[in-house]
């Protein structure tokens, strides 16, 4: 049976609380409406957030809960994850405040594995202040990609624009000792899986860009495009995947070549990230594809050069709602389609 939209659960982990995290997600929050579509889990402290709404003149009404049991439907329900209080400062990365992030953070993960939350949606973390002996991973999908079922594969969307990597968060020198031809077929195949059963693309049209200037132009700069990557593609479309490249970067979306697929994917994080800010910085929305469980967040960071002066967009940590309520239908209507598909009748000849 498929749920009704304001008994979707959407877990928030509130992310660096000196950054801009708690003020996109009450400002998220403050139009009536969005509790119409679900309800909110803000994993923190309902007087800490009462605190900092003041300096951004919210007008959102927390209901502070002690139990997840305790969830009310149509309220904006913040678990107190802890008691104790702490010193914050605006803009400043603390590594205290960053253990406090991952807490937020473990917490709407274990929720969202066990059920109690239906989909994740992550505020804004510094990637440097969350570290320590317990949490060693470099962000959020490191993490759920252990937690969780399945192969985590970033994929950026805005509307009818989604750009997934083949690598994300290492160094560029280590890129090409990345790309084989088995991790490529691994991010296509999870490209193919999440357009089909999460955006509803029967037969979703995929493109590559190559990893060299010009894909190496027949090796010249390079030999990986021609010896790795369009055999890959070319071994996979055979078979039946509608993917296609490599294709030059330099040029692929100024003459908007990226229209006409459903899905493009980059070999690493700025080749992709770079043109998807570009398009649609502010409305866009990173979506952990690949897993069992949905997760997505807005495509910004803690932004603590802004933090505390009322001045952020919420945009995209709006739209990162929506996408994950989005993607939590889809999906129940594709595995409701997929577990009891219909039945034919056998031709009489």
């Amino acid at each position: 049976m498929v749920k009704k939209a304001e008994n979707i659960l959407v877990g928030i982990s509130i992310g660096d609380l000196n950054g801009i995290g708690s003020e996109v997600v009450l400002k998220t929050f403050e139009d009536s409406r969005m509790l119409e579509l679900c309800t909110p889990v803000i994993f923190a402290n309902v007087k800490m957030l009462s605190f900092l709404k003041k300096s951004f003149e919210s007008t959102t009404t927390l209901h502070g809960i002690d139990n997840l049991d305790q969830i009310i439907p149509g309220k904006i329900n913040v678990f107190n994850l802890w008691k104790e209080s702490f010193n914050l400062e605006y803009g400043v990365a603390n590594d205290i405040v960053g253990s406090y992030a991952v807490k937020s953070f473990v917490a709407a993960t274990k929720a969202l594995k066990e059920g109690v939350v239906d989909v994740l949606v992550t505020a804004p973390i510094n990637k440097y202040n969350i570290q320590s002996e317990d949490f060693k991973f470099p962000g959020h999908t490191d993490y759920l990609n252990q937690e969780l079922e399945g192969d985590a594969l970033m994929l950026m969307v805005n509307d009818s624009l989604r750009i997934g990597l083949l690598t994300d968060h290492i160094p560029v020198t280590e890129v090409s000792k990345h790309l084989t031809e088995k991790l490529i077929k691994k991010k296509i195949e999870t490209v193919k899986k999440t357009l089909i059963q999460d955006f509803k693309i029967g037969k979703p049209k995929i493109a590559v860009l190559g990893l060299n200037p010009h894909c190496g132009d027949n090796g010249v700069i390079g030999k990986e495009d021609d010896e790795i990557i369009r055999p890959t593609i070319k071994k996979m479309f055979d078979s039946g995947t509608f993917v296609f490249g490599p294709y030059a970067a330099d040029s692929f979306f100024g003459n908007k070549s990226h229209e006409k697929f459903d899905a493009v994917i980059a070999c690493y994080h700025d080749q992709g990230l770079i043109p998807f800010k570009t398009l649609s910085f502010g409305n866009g929305v990173n979506y952990t594809a690949g897993l069992n469980k949905i997760r997505t967040s807005p495509d910004h960071g803690t932004a603590f050069e802004i933090a505390g002066k009322n001045q952020a967009d919420f945009n995209s940590f709006k739209e990162a709602v929506y996408l994950a309520i989005d993607i939590y239908n889809s999906r129940v209507e594709y595995n409701q389609i997929t577990e009891k598909p219909l039945k034919t009748k056998e031709k009489q000849f």
